[in-house]
Order: C-alpha cells, then sequence, then structure tokens
C-alpha cells in the first residue's frame, strides 16, 4: 500500500474534509479526492460517507486512522527529527487556552527545553477548545490542553486538574455587596454590579450563577475583554465584579487588590483535559512532555 495513499487518508481523517486536507497537504482538493479513490479501490471498500460539509469515515475508515495514524505519525517524527538524535533539537507543539498555557503548562515545559541530550524545542499556540482539539486532530499540535474532552477514539485525553472559580471585585464593590443576603442565594444583592468578561455570552459569570445560585444572571457585560488577565486587571481597578480562576487570582486576593464577594460551601470546579493523538505517546517526546506536565499537575490542583 502506497504511504502517500496513506498519509493524504490520515490527514483527510482528522481534517474531516477534503478541502481542509488538501490546504494541509499542499495539493489541490482533485488530486486528494483522487488519492482517497484509489485507496478505496485497493481496499475494495469506502472510507468515507461524503455529506454537505466535509466527510464522515465510515467503521473500515475509522479502523484504518486508528491503526495506521501512529506509525505514520512516527515516521513523520523520524524524518523531521533526523536520523542522529544529536543533531538538532526535536520541536514539541502544544497548543491550549492562553491563560492557563501561559501561567500553568508553558513554567513547568520550559524546565525541560534546556536539559543536556534530551531538551527540545517549544512551540505554543493559543486558542479555544474546539480551535485546539481541530488542530491537533489535523496534526498542527503534539498536545492540547482543553476544556472540553474530546469524543472519539481518534483523541486520547487524561484529566489534568481542576480549577475552582471564584467570584471576586474591588474591594469598593464589596462594601456595597451584602454578604450575608448572598449566602441566601439573593442575587439582586449584585444587580448594581457592572461585569467584567471575556465574551458577551458572560461564560464564566452565567457558569457560576448557575452552580451557585441556580439562576442566570440578568446583568449584561459591562467590560468584554477576551483574557482573563486582563479581566483581573480591570475588576481590579473597580470595572465591577468577574468571575475568575482561583489560580489566577491569589495573589491579588493575598495583596487585597481584590476580594471575594462569596464563598460558597461547594465552589464550581471546571477541569482541564491533556489531549494527544491516539498512539502518539510512543514518541518519546511527547511522552515526557505529557508525562512531565501530569506529574506538574498535581502541584496546581
Amino acid at each position: 500500500m502506497d504511504l502517500a495513499l496513506l498519509r493524504t487518508f490520515v490527514t483527510v481523517h482528522r481534517a474531516g474534509s477534503f478541502t481542509r486536507a488538501a490546504a494541509l497537504l499542499g495539493l489541490s482538493q482533485p488530486a486528494v479526492t483522487s488519492q482517497i479513490r484509489t485507496l478505496e479501490r485497493q481496499l475494495g471498500r469506502p472510507l468515507f460517507l461524503r455529506q454537505a460539509r466535509g466527510v464522515t469515515p465510515t467503521s473500515v475508515g475509522d479502523e484504518l486512522a486508528h491503526k495506521a495514524a501512529p506509525h505514520l505519525d512516527a515516521l513523520v517524527e523520524i524524518a523531521e527529527s533526523g536520523l542522529d538524535d544529536e543533531s538538532s533539537l526535536r520541536t514539541l507543539h502544544l497548543a491550549g487556552p492562553p491563560e492557563f498555557t501561559a501561567e500553568r503548562a508553558l513554567p513547568a515545559l520550559t524546565e525541560l527545553t534546556g536539559e543536556d541530550g534530551q531538551g527540545f524545542a517549544l512551540r505554543a499556540s493559543f486558542g479555544n477548545a474546539e480551535e485546539v482539539l481541530e488542530g491537533l486532530s489535523a496534526g498542527h499540535h503534539d498536545l492540547a490542553i482543553s476544556t472540553a474532552r474530546p469524543r472519539g477514539a481518534l483523541l486520547t485525553a487524561s484529566p489534568l486538574c481542576d480549577e475552582e472559580h471564584v467570584l471576586i471585585a474591588a474591594p469598593r464593590w464589596a462594601e456595597e455587596v451584602d454578604s450575608v443576603t448572598l449566602r441566601d442565594k439573593d442575587v439582586p444583592a449584585l444587580e448594581n454590579v457592572p461585569v467584567v468578561e471575556v465574551h458577551e455570552s458572560l461564560p464564566f459569570v452565567s457558569r457560576y450563577w448557575a452552580s451557585v445560585f441556580d439562576s442566570r444572571p440578568t446583568a449584561s457585560g459591562t467590560v468584554i475583554v477576551p483574557d482573563l488577565r486582563a479581566v483581573l486587571a480591570c475588576a481590579a481597578a473597580g470595572a465591577g465584579l468577574a468571575v475568575l480562576p482561583r489560580y489566577l487570582c491569589v495573589d491579588a486576593l493575598e495583596r487585597g487588590d481584590v476580594v471575594a464577594l462569596h464563598e460558597p460551601p461547594v465552589p464550581p470546579l471546571r477541569t482541564y483535559f491533556l489531549v494527544v493523538r491516539t498512539g502518539t505517546l510512543a514518541m518519546p517526546n511527547i511522552a515526557r512532555a505529557h508525562d512531565w506536565l501530569l506529574r506538574a499537575a498535581f502541584d496546581w490542583c
């Protein structure tokens, strides 16, 4: 069986589209379509079901991808690293949410990059859960940190750690909020406090309200900025309340820059997952980074 056909097949399987696979491979869409048809003729079985938007693998296609992909990835790893392991550093591509990746994962992994004979070059990119998982599936990343557990057998996820969410604001807002009524889930106590969030849909505030107050927030965002570190800075400056991961605001809480408006008996939690393409943990640099992050996460919880 032609390895070039297998490589095209695995790329289509990961991308979910002939068009996206063609872009990744640097080929035309007709060329990709022709190669997949050739492979299907050789196997005597259809590998994909064509749909209006992309393609869906058949059971045979899924089975072939799960068997072939790890070996093709290993061949790519050999080609990229060279026959002499000491001739150049292997590159690890990591993707994840910007704040957690910057504050947690990257400082941990940089401890590995400079080790003599065993280090690796590190490249990082940021995105939401959907973006990083799609990029991992398409082969753009080696490791992904996601707040969503992927479905299917193409990707393998390991729970990394849980983050606790905290309702915070600058001290001057805390003086206007009756903490006693909040303990009784009296949400109107917060109605006059502006909201700082990462998106107009108020994802963090909405999740907190649903978990703690059994309700939905009625306010709209006063300040919307797509980075939790900027949300913290705005909240500390007095722009309003925010819901943040405790690890991100613990120093500001200790300094008194912000205060916790509410301390529920069971705080809302969100789980992070460390995700790889199934089979790629056979590659030493990916396995080493994967294990290192899992061990480091014991101190993050």
